[in-house]
Parts: structure tokens; sequence; C-alpha cells
């Protein structure tokens, strides 16, 4: 029991640093992919502010004349282009291929593909009058900005992993010694209720042989005692149920599974409905199971026989007469799945996850009844998780419930 929640406490730990960890990167991220684009940008528009005095207007002329240094820009991956006023082409200098379309002055452009590349336009002016005489547009191959983005996301993916990888086992180690006291104080308590159980066996039975004997002989004692000998001995074997149910919980976790033999679901379900079907029949109840064929799982068969037990009789109790209770075994993949569905009161939708809860009575829906400590659903539940099991339940208040045990399928050759 305890080492899921140490692992569901752990799992929760690193999906809350995994997230933190997510966030941090994607902000990194993208504060470094802006910060680049914006120095990509301010180099792109100072090569083409050096670049602008290439284009000279001469009575209205315009004339181009270009010392740009041209291995410059091959070694840089960069290209330069220059356009007159109605953005055509004039000249173009680097080996980068620009595809992009003439866009105007001072616009950014992104030209996909391999390589990707980035361009700035920027107009140029007349030293003479300030007019307008052409655009210059510098490019540049965004190889090294792709690169480097790709090492950032490789170095942040590389490290989140190292830091979960730590985080988990160092939060393995906390978690372990965080349960540990929890651990230590819950078997003590489970050590305790076997021991107060057992040696509460004694005193009860003594209470409840003097009861039955006084009972026997009702003539030696006066009639108005009577009913309060008898509340006595009612009282005794309530108390008697509480301590072995007690006593069955405490002792469920320390089953020895060495000793699991293979179990004949069908068989022993076919058991149960002969012996409860009195019980069933006394108040008009319809119980019944159709065995197609014989069903094994691997556990100790009275362990189970109780845990469907308690699951039937749970069942017989809550279902109001001229009822129906259904049972039902199949096999799903590796595992054996029984039901146990009855008609009968039902559960509220906000009390149906509280059933296993040890001394749990719904205060609307499952009512008070004599003997009943609300510890069957409890018990039945630490059976089939000790056998690898778990139980789930459905139920519609007025409607009826189905409990469903999954159990591991033992196939036999």
């Amino acid at each position: 029991m305890f080492t899921k929640i140490r692992y569901r406490l752990l799992l929760s730990f690193l999906l809350v640093l995994m997230a933190i960890l997510t966030s941090l990167g994607v902000v990194v991220r993208f504060l470094f992919v802006h910060s680049l684009s914006q120095q990509a940008t301010e180099k792109l528009t100072t090569l083409g502010h050096g670049a602008s005095s290439s284009l000279e207007s001469e009575n209205g002329q315009i004339k181009f004349k270009s010392d740009f240094p041209q291995q410059a820009l091959l070694s840089k991956d960069q290209a330069l282009e220059w356009f007159d006023i109605q953005g055509k082409p004039i000249s173009h200098q680097g080996q980068l291929i620009i595809s992009l379309p003439f866009a105007g002055e001072n616009t950014v452009q992104i030209q996909s593909g391999n390589p990707r590349v980035q361009s700035v336009t920027l107009p140029v002016v007349s030293n003479d009058d300030g007019m307008l005489i052409g655009y210059v547009r510098a490019s540049q191959s965004l190889v090294e900005f792709d690169e480097s983005v790709r090492h950032l996301d490789w170095g942040m993916s590389g490290g989140a992993v190292v830091a979960l990888l730590l985080s988990g086992i160092g939060g393995l180690w906390l978690t372990r010694q965080f349960m540990q006291p929890i651990e230590r104080n819950f078997e003590l308590l489970k050590q305790f209720t076997a021991d107060a159980s057992h040696e509460l066996r004694s005193p009860l039975m003594v209470i409840s042989s003097n009861a039955q004997v006084a009972l026997r002989y009702p003539e030696g004692i006066r009639i108005g005692d009577i009913a309060k000998f008898e509340a006595i001995a009612e009282a005794t074997k309530q108390m008697t149920r509480l301590t072995e149910d007690l006593l069955l919980l405490a002792r469920t976790d320390n089953l020895l599974k060495d000793h699991y033999q293979e179990v004949n679901l069908s068989e022993l379900l076919t058991e149960l409905i002969q012996f409860y079907s009195p019980q069933a029949e006394a108040k008009s109840i319809e119980l019944q199971f159709l065995a197609n064929k014989p069903i094994y799982t691997v556990g100790d068969r009275a362990q189970l026989r109780r845990l469907f037990t308690n699951l039937i009789a749970n069942a017989i109790q809550y279902t109001l007469a001229d009822g129906r209770i259904d049972l039902d075994c199949q096999i799903t993949g590796q595992r054996v799945l029984t039901s146990v569905h009855d008609n009968g009161i039902g559960i509220a939708p906000d009390q149906v996850d509280k059933v296993f809860e040890r001394f749990w009575r719904s205060e609307n829906s499952r009512t008070y009844h004599a003997g009943s400590f609300g510890l069957g659903l409890t018990i039945a539940q630490a059976i089939a998780n000790q056998h690898g099991g778990e139980i789930s339940v459905t139920s519609k208040l007025g409607v009826g419930s189905c409990f469903t045990v999954s159990l591991p399928l033992l196939v036999k050759g």
C-alpha cells in the first residue's frame, strides 16, 4: 500500500518539476530567439546602410557604383541587392539565392527553405536633396542562427532529462524518508489492533457463554431481566464480529503468497449462491449465477470466499423485496472480472468514492443495520489488493449497484 503512495508522490513531484522546467525552457527559448533575431536584424540594417552609398543620383539619373568587398559577403553568407524606386532590380552581390519579392522599405522578410534567409530592405536617399532614389536589401543565411537555436534546444532538453533523473533519485530517497515514520506508526497501529482484537476474544467469549447459559435456564432469572440478557448476548455477538473483522484487516497484508493455490472461481461462486439462496428467498430476491465454464485464479480460497461473501451479503442487505442480484464471471485479457449487480437502493454519486472507507455508512442510501460496522467492503478491497486485484463500483441511487472484482487469470494448460 505504501509503495504505491511513495510512487504516486514521486510521480506528482516529477510532473510538477517537468511542468516548471518546460515553462522555464519555453521562456528562455523565446527570449533567446527574440534576442538573436534582433541582433541579426541590427547587423543586416548596419550592412544595408553601409551599402546604400552605392546608389547615387546625378541629373535625375541613378548610377550604381559598388566598392563593397565581395569576399566579405561570401565569408558571412550574406548578399546585397539594389532596387530602383519602382522596385526593379539594379544589381546583386553575394551567392545567396533570394527569391523573396520586393516588399518596400523597412521590411524584414524570412525566406523559408534550405537554407533559410532573413532580409532587411532599407530606403536609399540622395545626399544632395534627400529624395528617395532606390532601395537596398541586405540578406543573410540563417544556418548559423538555426544551429544556435538547435544547440540551445538540445542543451535544455538534455539538462531537463538530467534534472528529472537526479530529481527522481533524490525524490525517491526523500519520499522513502518521509514515509518511514508513517509506515512504522501504521505497522504499530496494525499490531495494536491485532493484539487488542485477539485479547478481546477471551472476555467476549466468557460474556457470550454466560449470557447463553443464563438464557438457557430462564427460571432463575427475573422476567424483566431476560430482555437485558438477550441484549447482552446480541451486543456480544456484534463485538465478536467486529474484533474478527479488525483482526482480519490487521493480518491481510501478512498473507503468505507462497501458500496461494489455484482457485476455481466458478465453483466458489456457485457454492456461495447455494449458501445464500435461503436468505435471498426469504426476501423474495432472485439470486442468479450462470457458470459457463471453470475460470481459475491464484490465491487463498478462504480469503477469496470471504471477499465474495461480503459482496453478496452486502447486495442482499441493500436490495429490496422482489429484487434481483446477478453474478457474472468473465475473462478479459489476462484478468478475471467478477461482478455482483443488484437493483437495490443504490448509492448517491457523491458517496460512491467512500464505500470502501473503514466504518463508513451512508446517512441516506446505506442506512445502519444491526451487526453492520461498515467494514465488509473494506475487507473485500483489502483481500482483492492482496491478490493483485482491485474492486470498482458503479451505482445510481434508486436503480442499483454493481461491484466488479478484477483478479489475475490463471491459464491452465
